[in-house]
């Protein structure tokens, strides 16, 4: 028994064994882990809506775009670094492994000091781009500002998160994360409510949990060492490694800086619209956060399977693999589907009291519901190409679905849609066009995936352990 619980936190093989085994063993403490993380914002949100009102509400909604555009380096740097710890742990490849981690962590580290650099002077500047309400200006640029201030906790959180999850480890971020999310909800209720600190105690309490949960990560990676090769030499940049995590994750960054940018302009139409839909919108996009995690987490669990099995040159592994994780992706979406459609008016009076944003909320939530089965297609299909090293197909869907299709008719059917009770259009156009932009970025990736050219991405070239892999 204590052998099986000692495994739980060492690395996961997933070249070996039941494909379906390896990927629910993976994927349980993984989406655990994500909806823990989920936490963190949407407690804020829950606390500050009860607590301080709909403005403050609001003004958390406000930052959240910006926040996402300012750590697309995150997303480059962690990517990158996960497809390639995965592919050289399949290969057993120690030597590559180590130097992969050491200048991932550094590529971080300087990441983090720039958006510090860049974020902290024009944080008021950001909230003037995107109309933010005068009511909420105040609170949004404290929220914003001591977001930036902690970034760094954030920053070694991802990259090491990522580190783990490449080498198949689910349950010890699982566990560090529960603790400071629970950390997180005790001091949001003390900061918020009990010192009444308001959007600033909020923000306060998440750079701390966030900060702490890393310190904790960071003594798991120094102590496994020996198990991954990591030395003081692994830290020094070297070409092949940096650039290798840059190349593969620079697209998933361009990817995110995409989505960003257009929740940007898509948020300056949101704030046009006045502080009440931008509180709206904020409850709803918190419910659509846990909504997306299923799916994101069988992205990401098959992206490390994929990485792994194609570093051990097992496409057949793959091929079952990829089976697998798709019919899972698609039970949970279809469950997720009627859960919203039934219980979506008590999920937003989590947030708020206020019956115009409930009734307003549960419109947008059920337009969206079905886009969630199409979702499961884009998360599974993207994750198998990157985790076999093809990182472009993500980006080009992005920019499809996003800046090619939803952003300009979001702007469109707002237009077409002015009234005298919604001046600068039904905020109902908000959605509907993010909803197409599901829809195609599922169909865009199915058939991208049917190509087969990502099977010729892989880091580390080796001759197919069995027959070539038929597509799902």
């Amino acid at each position: 028994m204590l052998e099986k619980i000692k495994a739980l936190f060492r690395p996961q093989d997933m070249t070996r064994g039941n494909p379906m085994g390896n990927l629910l063993a993976f994927s349980i403490p993984l989406l655990i882990g994500n909806i823990a993380q989920q936490l963190y914002s949407t407690v804020d949100s829950v606390v500050v809506g009860k607590f301080v009102g709909d403005e403050a509400l609001s003004a958390i909604g406000t930052t959240f775009p910006i926040i996402n555009l300012l750590l697309v380096l995150f997303m480059a740097i962690a990517t990158g670094s996960g497809i390639m710890v995965a592919q050289y742990f399949g290969a057993k490849a120690k030597e590559d492994l180590s130097h992969t981690i050491g200048n991932s962590i550094v590529l971080i580290t300087i990441s983090s000091l720039v958006i510090m650099a860049i974020g902290l002077p024009l944080a008021g500047e950001f909230l003037t781009w995107t109309n933010t309400p005068t009511e909420t200006y105040a609170m949004a640029n404290d929220y914003l500002t001591i977001c930036l201030i902690g970034v760094l906790g954030s920053a070694y959180y991802n990259i090491i998160s990522g580190i783990l999850r490449g080498l198949g480890i689910s349950v010890f971020p699982l566990l560090v994360l529960l603790f400071t999310a629970a950390m997180n909800t005790a001091l949001d209720v003390w900061f918020v409510a009990g010192l009444d600190m308001k959007v600033a105690g909020a923000a306060l309490a998440t750079i701390l949990t966030q900060a702490l949960s890393a310190v904790i990560l960071i003594v798991k990676l120094i102590l496994m060492r020996r198990e991954i090769g990591l030395t003081a030499s692994s830290f020094l940049p070297k070409k092949k490694y940096a650039l290798g995590v840059l190349r593969l994750g620079l697209p998933a960054g361009i990817s995110q800086a995409i989505m960003s940018l257009a929740m940007v302009f898509v948020q300056s139409l949101t704030n046009s619209m006045g502080y009440l839909i931008v509180t709206t919108t904020t409850a709803v996009m918190r419910i659509d956060g846990f909504a997306m995690l299923p799916n994101f987490t069988f992205g990401m669990a098959i992206s490390t399977y994929v990485g792994q099995n194609v570093g051990a040159g097992d496409f057949d592994r793959v091929k079952k693999g990829s089976r697998a994780v798709l019919k899972l992706s698609l039970i949970a979406s279809s469950i997720l589907v009627l859960l919203l459609l039934f219980f979506s008016p008590f999920m937003l009076r989590l947030f708020t009291d206020n019956q115009s944003v409930i009734d307003l909320g549960t419109s947008q939530i059920r337009i969206l519901a079905a886009g969630y089965i199409a979702i499961a297609f884009n998360q599974v299909f993207v994750g198998i190409m990157r985790g076999a090293g093809d990182t472009m197909p993500a980006m080009w869907i992005s920019f499809i679905t996003t800046v090619a299709i939803r952003t300009p008719l979001a702007y469109l059917l707002a237009a077409l849609t002015k009234s005298e009770e919604y001046p600068a259009g039904n905020p109902v156009s908000l959605f509907v066009s993010l909803l197409v932009s599901w829809v195609l970025s599922g169909l865009i990736a199915f058939f991208w995936y049917r190509t087969g050219k990502w099977k010729e991405k892989a880091l580390v070239k080796r001759a197919p352990a069995g027959p070539p892999a038929e597509e799902t």
